[in-house]
Formats: structure tokens, sequence, C-alpha cells
């Protein structure tokens, strides 16, 4: 597995002592991982951490090898949040960039997990809601505390809160700003699932396998769709056509005939995202 920077990357496991880095990107086959890595700031976003997270998300997307991005954290906490202080007058960060990146990390047209291997608070609860798949240890807690800091809050992040957990429990965590514990985060479906610390990376690596092995092309239209659903903004017709395209692609066709031959498909990649 190989970083950015040719280099072997640093252990993505919980409890990584490295302090103070940006975040890291490392690639395995089809599957890459993007590691927060300042542990003794509780993964804190700062506002230098933006546009390097973006570039590598780029790069994520513009490698035709990866079918899947995993994000992990180092330390005692996921995240904290992104660091507010730059708001203040004179400050560097500018106010709507935290959104625009966890918008950024929703586009992705890939399937994205979020391995939560402790605390995470704030905008890191955006950041987490905009993967697909989100797990997380058990003795976890979360805390959304803008009405706390006397700050409201960017679109985005709201809408999320809203699509994925519905009204009422946006409601409860927003207005409120009180923090919940694994079991509750689970109950509302913030996280899909729960599991002992020691399982975390292992049952992360098998969602990301799982992702991996399926249908690159199927995959992307699949979660397109999902998330046109879910945003109200789908076109039937147009997830109509995509689903009769599919019967006939060739990933249907070797899929079908690796279901016959009882093997495990042999799936091509696909050509890097480009825009729309």
């Amino acid at each position: 597995m190989t970083d950015t920077n040719g280099q072997r990357p640093a252990s993505p496991l919980p409890g990584h002592s490295d302090d103070g880095s940006p975040p890291r990107l490392s690639i395995s086959g089809a599957k890459a991982c993007i590691h927060l890595n300042r542990p003794r700031q509780h993964n804190r976003f700062q506002s230098e951490d933006l546009a390097h997270l973006a570039a590598l998300l780029d790069a994520v997307e513009q490698d035709p090898r990866v079918r899947v991005l995993l994000f992990t954290a180092g330390g005692p906490s996921f995240s904290a949040g992104f660091d507010i202080g730059g708001f203040e007058a004179g400050g560097a960060s500018r106010p709507g960039a935290f959104g625009e990146l966890c918008d950024r990390v929703e586009a992705v047209r890939i399937p994205t997990i979020c391995a939560v291997n402790g605390g995470i608070y704030g905008g890191a609860t955006d950041f987490a809601l905009a993967c697909d798949i989100r797990i997380a240890v058990e003795g976890t807690r979360m805390m959304m505390p803008p009405a706390r800091l006397g700050i409201e809050y960017y679109y985005g992040g709201l809408r999320r809160y809203v699509e994925r957990l519905g009204p009422a429990a946006a409601k409860l965590l927003i207005l409120t700003g009180e923090p919940i514990d694994a079991q509750a985060m689970l109950r509302i479906g913030f996280v899909q699932e729960l599991v002992t610390p020691d399982a975390l990376m292992a049952r992360a690596d098998a969602l990301a396998t799982a992702c991996a092995e399926r249908a690159p092309g199927a995959l992307r239209g699949l979660k397109a769709s999902l998330d046109a659903l879910a945003q109200g903004k789908a076109d039937p017709a147009l997830i109509q056509a995509r689903f009769e395209a599919s019967l006939t692609s060739a990933e249907a066709r070797e899929g079908l005939r690796a279901w016959a031959e009882k093997r495990p498909p042999r799936f091509a990649d696909v050509a890097p995202a480009t825009s729309d």
C-alpha cells in the first residue's frame, strides 16, 4: 500500500501515535483509505486540511482502479469537528469551506465508508453523514453543538441531518446540543452498525472489500440513483433507463456468466469520473 508521496503510509489503526500531519491517502488494489492524522487534537479539521482533502478526493476519483473509499482516524476520537476559530475577525477560514468539503465527500461517485473509532462532534458529524456507510465502536458519543456556540448552520449540513436522520432526530440533536451514546446513534440511523473497538478495522475492511468486488459501473449508477431519491431530485425515467441499459451491459454479461459458472465475477475497471 502506498501513499500520495510514494511512501508506505502510517498504519490507519485507531491509536496511531503520529501527531499534527494532514490527512493521508493510501491505496491498496481497489480500496482507498483517507486517514485523519491529528490524534492529539482529536483530529480537528484545520483550514489548511480542506483543500488538501479535496485534492485527495480528486486523486481517488481519477484512479480507475479505486472502487471504494474508506475514512479512518487515529487516536481516541474520530474528530472534534472543524476549528471554527478561523471564522473570527481576521481569521483565515472562509465560512462555507467546510460545508463545501462535506458536499464534495457526499458527491464522490464510488461508495464511501466512515469507520468511527471514537467520539465525533460538530462538523465531523456532517462529514460522517456525507458518507454512504457508517460504522462505529461501542462506547462512541456524538454531539452537535452550534446552538451552544451561538451560531446557526450551513444548508448542506442541515439537509444531510434531516435526510439521514429525519426531522425529529435532527431537531433533538441540533436544538438541544446534548450528546448521545452509541446505542442512540444506531437507533436513529447515524451509524448502521456498532462493533467492538478491536473489530472496527476488520469490519470496515470487510465492507470495503465487498464493495470493491461488485460491478463498479453498477455501483456508481446505484449510488447516484439512491442519492437522487434521498434528496428528492430523482428522475424516474432516467433511473428506469439506466436499469434497462444495465441489463445488456458488459458487467451484466460477466456477472451472469460468473453466477452460472459458480465463480467470482471479474469486473473491469471503469474510466475516471468526469464532471457532468
